[in-house]
């Protein structure tokens, strides 16, 4: 017997939020024909949101404009249809907030902010950064605990007082940190998005209120499949689904390479917009490519 998922925390942007990619010309400049049609295609495949200009959409090497402009050109695809969440975190917390106020301005119904990366600021200084930042603009904002990239984590007591500001709605989980996650969800209303494509359901399971996946770039609805399994109660369909991404989770995300790389070197086999990645970033090599064609078509057929 199963039945559905019920449950109270809010998902202030949406559940099924794919981080997309930001399509380039084979010039290398942006490609915002190509940024439409993905994201047009992502909504159609059961995408409810959209993460522009985060880690997989190549954020260090876009510029201010850059990122204006896609908000703009996806805004102008998709409606209001999906929510637009903007990557905005630097390493500078004045030009964070200017990210934040010209996001707002491009449309964004929120933005991602990432722990302050390099100089690797103290609990009290990151709690200040996102204070600051949140501050700056009346968009919802969801943080990026990644401290595999940051070298800094956001700890649970930080998320924990964070969560009392109005503005400061939603986690991006790369933490790798299970039991941490679970206080946060005990204390708070924070809805916690999965950032790791293989605990999209785990964290689920555990009252988390959707995944901000890459892999969903290539397989969007499989992505969505999953959690539309687990909220009608069918836990073991949503764990065979799951199970069934594993491989194609494992070629994009923990085979070496970067998810921008290997999302974008398939979506290029598959004929959907991508183009190069910018440096200091590498393309796949045709080992690779052929790999992850090979574990999409697999996946897509059964």
């Amino acid at each position: 017997m199963t039945t559905s998922r019920t449950t109270a925390r809010p998902r202030p942007f949406g559940r099924t939020l794919c981080a997309m990619i930001t399509p380039f010309t084979e010039a290398g400049a942006l490609d915002l024909a190509g940024a439409r049609k993905l994201a047009a295609r992502l909504v159609a495949g059961g995408c409810d949101g959209l993460v522009l200009s985060g880690t997989t959409g190549e954020s260090p090497t876009t510029t201010d404009t850059e990122k204006a402009e896609l908000i703009a050109a996806v805004r102008e695809a998709v409606g209001d249809r999906t929510s637009l969440v903007a990557g905005v975190g630097t390493a500078d917390t004045r030009h964070t907030v200017e990210l934040t106020r010209a996001a707002e301005e491009a449309g964004a119904d929120g933005v991602l902010l990432v722990t302050p990366y390099y100089s690797r600021p103290p609990q009290e200084a990151v709690e200040a950064h996102f204070r600051a930042v949140a501050d700056a603009s009346a968009l919802p904002v969801m943080l990026y605990d990644i401290p595999g990239r940051t070298g800094t984590r956001i700890e649970p007591k930080t998320l924990i007082r964070l969560a009392a500001h109005p503005r400061i709605v939603a986690v991006k989980d790369c933490s790798y940190d299970l039991l941490g996650t679970q206080k946060v969800l005990a204390h708070t209303d924070l809805a916690y998005y999965a950032g790791c494509d293989e605990h999209v359901l785990a964290l689920y399971a555990v009252g988390a209120a959707g995944c901000v996946s890459t892999v969903a770039n290539a397989v969007p609805g499989h992505i969505t499949a999953i959690l539309d399994a687990f909220d009608a109660g069918d836990t073991a369909r949503a764990t065979e689904l799951q199970l069934r991404a594993t491989p194609l989770i494992e070629a994009m995300m923990a085979a070496g390479l970067p998810g921008t790389v290997t999302a974008k070197a398939l979506l290029t086999r598959l004929g959907l917009p991508a183009g190069p990645v910018r440096p200091p970033l590498l393309p796949a090599g045709r080992e690779t490519a052929d790999t992850l064609l090979a574990l999409h078509a697999q996946l897509v057929a059964s």
